[in-house]
C-alpha cells in the first residue's frame, strides 16, 4: 500500500491543478461601462442591414449602396452615401436602443409559422469591432429589441425611399404569397 501513496499524491495534485484551469475568470467579462456605445459617433461607424422576404432588400454603409427587391425580376443596386448628419441620427437612435448590450430578439410567439416572412440580418461596426443580429418573423411577431431595431430600420428605409437614388430604381414586379 505504501507504495501507491506516492503515485496517489501525485494524481490528486494533477486532479486539483486540472480543476484550476476550468475557473471563470470573472474580471474578463465585460463591465457595463465597456458595453455602452460611445457617446460621440466613431469615425469608423457602419452599419449594413439587409431585410425583408429572404433578406434581399439592404441598406450598407460599408460599400455605401442600397439594394432593391424586385421580387419576381431579382434585385437592383444603385450607390448612396448617407450624409454625416443621417449618419449621426442612426447612430444616436441605435444608441438610445445601446445594441451593444445583451438584446432580446426572441419572438413572442413559439408556436406560429408563417410563409414567406420577413428576415433582418444587421451588422454594426463601432471602434474597429463588428457586431452583428438576425431574427426572422418566421414565428409571426417579433418583440422587444427585434421590435425596436424593425423600427429603426424601417425609420431609415422610409427616408431612403424619398432619395433620387431609389427613386431611379426599377419597381418590383410580383409579390409573394
Amino acid at each position: 500500500m505504501r507504495p501507491l501513496l506516492p503515485l496517489f499524491s501525485l494524481l490528486l495534485v494533477f486532479w486539483l491543478a486540472g480543476c484550476e484551469g476550468n475557473t471563470v475568470d470573472r474580471s474578463a467579462a465585460p463591465t457595463a461601462a465597456a458595453l455602452q456605445m460611445p457617446e460621440e459617433m466613431p469615425e469608423d461607424f457602419a452599419f449594413s442591414v439587409r431585410f425583408g422576404i429572404m433578406g434581399k432588400n439592404e441598406m450598407n454603409t460599408f460599400n455605401h449602396t442600397i439594394t432593391k427587391d424586385l421580387v419576381t425580376h431579382g434585385t437592383a443596386q444603385a450607390a448612396l452615401t448617407f450624409t454625416n448628419s443621417e449618419m449621426a441620427d442612426i447612430y444616436a437612435r441605435l444608441r438610445e436602443i445601446n445594441i451593444l448590450r445583451e438584446l432580446n430578439l426572441q419572438p413572442l410567439k413559439q408556436g406560429c409559422r408563417q410563409t414567406p416572412y420577413e428576415e433582418e440580418h444587421w451588422q454594426i461596426q463601432l471602434n474597429g469591432d463588428q457586431h452583428s443580429f438576425d431574427w426572422s418573423e418566421e414565428n409571426c411577431e417579433v418583440g422587444g429589441d427585434a421590435k425596436r431595431l424593425k423600427e429603426l430600420r424601417s425609420y431609415i428605409w422610409e427616408r431612403v425611399i424619398t432619395k433620387p437614388e431609389y427613386l431611379e430604381l426599377p419597381e418590383a414586379v410580383g409579390g409573394y404569397d
